[in-house]
């Protein structure tokens, strides 16, 4: 058995269960990946809360950085380039990257990220890993919101962008409004809303809506770090990237978590490889919501 230690807030928490037994919520799954309280500190926590987003600079460390430029350059071919997407015409993305390469399991593992959307999330599930690196002229996005939300504690994603270059004004910082995560959702796609429908707004909640979602907003900070760090983001905020004017390389790695009743972008199910399957614990296989699948390829 594995034994069960509960000391100080901020300490690791270990659950009390025979090895190789199934994980049955996202409490034991993270206790199981070694997740604590102290992977949220208090500042990030009320970054979180209060403006929609904490920066964690240099994560990754260089060696893993480089391992995972490798693995993206070598599926950049397969990217899907979706140019009616209202979002962002003609944005690329590499999708599936969990079936694509074992280099990528280490974003699924990203403390900050699972004990954020732990505390905001409850009960969580993956709801995507893809990639993206606008070319030059690219990369400009209209302010949006990832999910919608009913009402005004239904929070649905956290988003976390993984730097894979660094991340500056002239190849294409992603944009952040602080504090819109409490406003009226986006912008937020038809593929991405679901069975949910789109809620009426009030006359204050309709002023609030830029007239042009592409235009800077006043109150926008831009997201800058180095290759590593890692943004963790409420997926509700008003966010969006901009115009890469260089051409220099921003590839980014979109780790997203969901709330575990809500549908995920993709679904692993329906694409697990049984290399993906074997190489995964029962708590990654939890998070992944394919402990009881079989592969499919």
């Amino acid at each position: 058995m594995v034994g069960i230690v509960i000391t100080a807030p901020g300490a690791r928490m270990v659950l009390e269960r025979t090895p190789g037994e199934a994980v049955v919520d996202t409490a034991q799954a993270l206790a199981d990946m070694g997740v604590g309280e102290d992977d949220l500190p208090v500042e990030y926590q009320r970054q979180f809360d209060e403006d929609g987003y904490f920066v964690v600079p240099d994560y990754f460390s260089s060696e893993e950085v480089a391992e995972m430029r490798e693995a993206y350059d070598r599926f950049a071919s397969e990217a899907i380039v979706l140019e009616d997407l209202p979002i962002e015409p003609g944005g690329a993305f590499i999708a599936d990257l969990f079936n694509k390469s074992s280099v990528f399991d280490r974003c699924l593992g990203c403390r900050p990220m699972l004990a954020a959307s732990r505390s905001l999330l409850g009960e969580i599930r993956v709801w995507s890993l893809n990639g993206r690196n606008p070319a030059q002229g690219r990369g400009l996005q209209a302010l949006h919101s990832d999910a919608p939300r009913l009402h005004a504690t239904d929070w649905r994603v956290v988003n976390t962008l993984i730097l894979l270059d660094d991340m500056s004004e002239e190849n294409g910082a992603t944009r952040v409004v602080p504090g819109s995560h409490r406003w009226p959702a986006l912008n937020v796609s038809d593929y991405n809303m679901g069975d949910v429908p789109r809620q009426p707004l009030t006359d204050g909640e309709l002023a609030m809506i830029p007239a042009d979602a592409t235009a800077p907003h006043p109150r926008e900070r831009h997201v800058r770090g180095a290759a590593g760090s890692v943004a963790v983001i409420n997926g509700h905020i008003w966010h969006g990237g901009t115009l890469n004017r260089t051409g220099a390389p921003r590839r980014i790695l979109h780790m997203a978590l969901a709330r575990r009743d809500v549908l995920p972008q993709l679904d692993q199910r329906e694409v697990l490889t049984a290399d993906l399957k074997a190489r995964t614990g029962a708590a990654q296989q939890y998070l992944l919501d394919i402990e009881d699948a079989e592969p499919v390829a």
